[in-house]
């Protein structure tokens, strides 16, 4: 339950601090009291939008604080592990500061956060509920959450959640695989072709450069060949250079012979240079036999270079890329052969997953209408001791198209109400006046307190237009609450205030220095209890017999 709000610089609010009980607690206080501005600073506290004009005039920064205390059984604990949120004790404490210039700051036990998830947080803990509540019963968008929490079928709707998920993401693969067939189908000659020509080609990762080194060895050797020709020729031409060698040894020797040894030196260099010369020539012409190749093999070498670059050209790539070009257009013209058989495939679990969907809907939509006839009598045997013995209410589930049908199911939830026989059935906000919405919301919330896991209840006048015996009606359902959750009331019906466990004033009062106002709020005991629920029986002067009935009141 909340077990304390402290305001400071909230509007009339100079420093205010409330410590609350569980029951029934009952806040009342003049018209223009302030009421308002302790709502306004409730929900700064759970989330709600803030301004600069809620800052105290004067003052630079205003602050909420909200304390709770749960029972450890409560789902907030997990949601708070989840965000890595400190927790200990069974206590919460939502904080938030606000500054002139507009800015706002968000703290959960200390740690600061961002204001969407002190919302959230807020959410779990408190439902305020007023004629002009856009987040609570009224909002007809949240209905459908409201009546599966009350019917408890969690299976069937996390059921329908799992179907639509399995069948969307199948739905989007079948598209998928679709949309690659068909562009495959529109593409089936290009690709076939080109298959052809690479196939023809039969790239290999790595050729270009051997092929690229080999031609240029090839036209290197040519450019070689006609000067080694050349020159073998020189060395060759007259019966060759060794021959010359050969001969003028053969003179020399016999010479030698005359001058005793004289020129056997001579002959040893002319004949090493002999042999020198004929082990040249030999290795040259192995050099020119090596540096022959046949024209047409050059010309096959770069016929085959060239083509490989220009399919490269074509295909924006680099040669060495070729091959995974070619297993591409493969699995291409793979894709269009089976694709059929994949498309078929998914199409078939396509149908078997829309089946499983609106078998799931159908249970879900059965198991919604079943709580709705039980919602709607229940809430409707509220309705005369709340002297509203002519009006009915009904939960609207209007089918959708299947087509429409989606993770929530295949119905769009609505409460309705008709407050005159034969009148037509419409929405909450639409139909009722101020009053009879009022007790329509008390009578809803006193049939769901028992599914609620928010532990306080906070109502802004509810009471407001109703009186004497529905005014009782209201503050027994109110005290009845009270049993499931902590309820805060704001009310002007002594009847209701009468039912309070814990009873708090809310006061204006103006300091005589510099003529400020602020708002107070006082812990009635039961003598001052007595006292105000007289104010609120006899107005500006009370009498004895307002403070008698105020008594009876109490007592009954």
């Amino acid at each position: 339950m909340l077990t304390s709000l402290t305001i400071s610089n909230i509007v009339l609010i100079d420093r205010l601090h409330i410590d609350f009980e569980g029951g029934l607690c009952v806040l009342s206080g003049e018209t223009g009291a302030g009421k308002s501005i302790l709502m306004d600073s409730l929900g700064l506290a759970m989330g709600s939008r803030s301004g600069r004009e809620l800052v105290r005039h004067g003052t630079e920064k205003a602050s909420v604080i909200a304390d709770f205390s749960l029972d450890p059984t409560h789902h907030i604990w997990g949601f708070l592990r989840d965000q890595d949120i400190p927790h200990e004790g069974g206590q919460v404490i939502l904080r938030r500061t606000l500054t002139q210039d507009g800015r706002s700051r968000a703290f959960i036990n200390d740690q600061p956060v961002s204001v969407s998830l002190l919302r959230d947080v807020g959410d779990m803990l408190v439902e305020i509920h007023g004629q002009h509540d856009e987040r609570g019963l009224l909002n007809a968008a949240g209905h459908r959450n409201i009546l599966d929490n009350y019917g408890q079928y969690g299976p069937l709707t996390a059921a329908v959640r799992t179907a639509h998920s399995h069948l969307t993401s199948l739905q989007k693969q079948l598209a998928a695989e679709q949309a690659k067939l068909d562009q495959v189908k529109a593409d089936e000659d290009y690709i076939r072709h080109n298959l052809e020509e690479l196939a023809s080609l039969r790239p290999v990762e790595g050729e270009e450069t051997t092929l690229a080194d080999e031609r240029s060895r090839m036209m290197q050797g040519e450019q070689m060949s006609g000067g080694l020709t050349d020159v073998l020729k020189n060395l060759l031409d007259n019966n060759g250079v060794d021959a010359a060698l050969r001969s003028i040894i053969r003179r020399l020797s016999r010479m030698s012979g005359q001058d005793k040894g004289l020129l056997d030196p001579v002959v040893m260099s002319l004949d090493r240079a002999a042999n020198e010369t004929s082990d040249a020539i030999a290795q040259l012409e192995e050099t020119l036999r090596n540096l022959e190749f046949d024209p047409r093999e050059l010309e096959n070498t770069e016929e085959r270079l060239f083509a490989l670059r220009a399919a490269a050209r074509k295909h924006h790539c680099q040669v060495d890329d070729l091959p995974r070009v070619l297993v591409d257009f493969e699995e291409k013209l793979r894709a269009l052969e089976f694709g059929d058989e994949e498309v078929h495939r998914l199409k078939a679990e396509v149908v078997t997953a829309r089946q499983t969907f609106e078998q799931a809907v159908h249970k879900l939509s059965a198991a919604r209408a079943t709580a709705a006839g039980e919602l709607d009598g229940l809430v409707n045997a509220e309705m005369p001791p709340l002297k509203m013995e002519k009006a009915r209410f009904q939960t609207h589930l209007e089918p959708l198209a299947p087509e429409d049908w989606h993770s929530d199911g295949g119905e769009r939830v609505e409460f309705q109400i008709s407050t005159n026989p034969g009148a037509p059935f419409g929405g909450l906000i639409k139909v009722a006046s101020g009053g009879e919405l009022s007790r329509f919301i008390l009578a809803l919330k006193v049939v769901l307190a028992r599914q609620s896991t928010v532990p306080t209840l906070v109502f802004d006048e509810i009471d407001r237009g109703v009186g004497g015996a529905v005014a009782d009606a209201v503050g027994e359902r109110l005290k009845r609450l009270s049993g499931e959750a902590q309820v805060l009331v704001i009310t002007h019906s002594p009847q209701v205030a009468a039912r309070g466990a814990n009873h708090w004033l809310i006061e204006k009062t103006e300091k005589i220095k510099g003529g400020d106002v602020y708002t107070n709020v006082t812990a009635l005991g039961p003598t001052d209890r007595q006292e105000e629920i007289a104010r609120m029986l006899a107005g500006a002067t009370v009498t004895r017999e307002a403070r008698a009935a105020a008594a009876s009141l109490m007592q009954n």
